[in-house]
């Protein structure tokens, strides 16, 4: 297989993204995006500060993949953390190497914008992804993780 090319999500491959995001919240079990929060997904990476990057992979005419990030900052480094928000690869694309380059890709900005590190959640029933994260070096933290939602802020 080809490298697949890393297109920045803009106006024009929107609806790719939202339909990438989509599968992604089916295989997760997950309720996905509703029209509101697709308008602010929209303004949010789009709009003249946005809050967060997202690229879309494409092999030939497919969306095969796509990657979500922002920064965060470690107080510790005094250097920026590469936050990756999401990484998916439909499966009738797995298995070609666009995961290890989606992720290489993310490296490349964290090490670009002289990051400190990069961080990313990984569901702990998704042992496919795992194994992707484990051999491609990261490292399980023991951290436990708090959330307050929206309702509770």
């Amino acid at each position: 297989m080809n490298a697949p090319v890393m297109e920045k999500v803009c106006a024009g491959n929107f609806t790719e993204f939202i339909s990438l995001i989509r599968n992604l919240a089916e295989f997760e079990h997950l309720v996905p995006p509703d029209a509101a929060a697709e308008e602010r997904l929209r303004a949010d990476a789009l709009g003249k500060n946005p809050r967060y990057e997202a690229y879309i992979a494409k092999c030939g005419e497919y969306a095969a993949g796509y990657v979500t990030f922002y920064f965060t900052y470690s107080t510790f480094l005094a250097r920026p953390t590469l936050y990756l928000e999401d990484i998916f690869v439909p499966e009738k694309f797995r298995g070609q190497g666009i995961g290890r380059y989606m992720l290489s890709f993310c490296r490349g900005i964290a090490r670009d914008r002289e990051c400190g590190r990069m961080e990313w959640m990984v569901l702990d029933w998704n042992e496919p992804a795992i194994r992707f994260y484990t051999k491609s070096g990261a490292k399980k933290l023991d951290w436990y993780v708090y959330r307050l939602d929206r309702e509770d802020l």
